[in-house]
């Protein structure tokens, strides 16, 4: 059990709060949007505490004031820290990476220009390579059958041949790398995770599974503890309304 798990399973609720009030961070968002994920997952790899702040999405409460005042874009997450408000996910778990640079996991690699370079260029392939296809089969197998509505196959079959195409140029990135920026995890891999995860319960997933490197990168990203917290709901977000 580390340091975190101790904290949540020996502390009282009160002393838990006052605990976050005194750090200062808050996270408005659902424990289940992938992009409030990525930023979780940030916190639990730096064994941060935060005040979570439940906006419900299904009633489209990310739609309207309050909220809008946070993030005119209407999207979550949020994130404060103090006078400092915060929206994009990836700028999110940027800046709590160099805020925190010397706490938890290293998780920028930023010892020389070229190492820098190389981080900010994965990072880009996740946002703009990965990413749309990703989601796209996300919300088609993921989200839409939560609300009730139908998977359009034809979208799932587009954009895994797009994703296909991804994979296989990380599939020849892994063989000479770890993880994708370098030999250790950082935010590119970490970046990944939310649709990795919820394709993983989906057909989907073996698109993975064929690419032997693509498939050790993903057990091993997915095992993480940080990850497995900030994918339960019990352990990442007290599910408090806002008040």
């Amino acid at each position: 059990m580390d340091c975190l798990q101790m904290v949540f399973k020996l502390f009282p609720n009160w002393k838990r709060e006052a605990e976050v009030k005194k750090l200062g961070y808050k996270v408005h968002g659902d424990p289940f949007s992938t992009n409030t994920r990525r930023v979780l997952a940030v916190l639990h790899e730096k064994r941060l505490s935060y005040e979570p702040i439940t906006v419900k999405l299904q009633t489209g409460e990310h739609k309207t004031e309050p909220f809008l005042s946070l993030n005119p874009f209407g999207q979550v997450p949020v994130f404060e820290d103090g006078s400092v408000k915060l929206y994009e996910s990836r700028a999110i778990t940027q800046y709590i990476a160099y805020v925190h640079s010397s706490r938890g996991t290293q998780l920028l690699n930023l010892r020389s220009h070229e190492t820098m370079a190389t981080l900010t260029m994965w990072m880009e392939i996740e946002a703009h390579q990965f990413d749309p296809p990703a989601s796209k089969l996300t919300w088609e197998q993921v989200i839409k059958p939560i609300y009730g509505l139908e998977t359009d196959q034809t979208i799932v079959k587009e954009n895994e041949a797009i994703l296909e195409k991804v994979l296989n140029i990380y599939e020849k990135r892994l063989e000479e790398s770890r993880f994708l920026a370098c030999n250790s995890f950082t935010l590119v891999d970490l970046h990944h995770l939310p649709n990795i995860q919820y394709l993983l319960g989906t057909p989907t997933k073996k698109l993975f599974e064929k690419r032997s490197k693509v498939r050790k990168w993903v057990d091993e990203i997915t095992s993480r503890e940080a990850w497995k917290m900030a994918c339960d709901q019990e352990k990442s977000w007290f599910n408090k309304p806002r008040n």
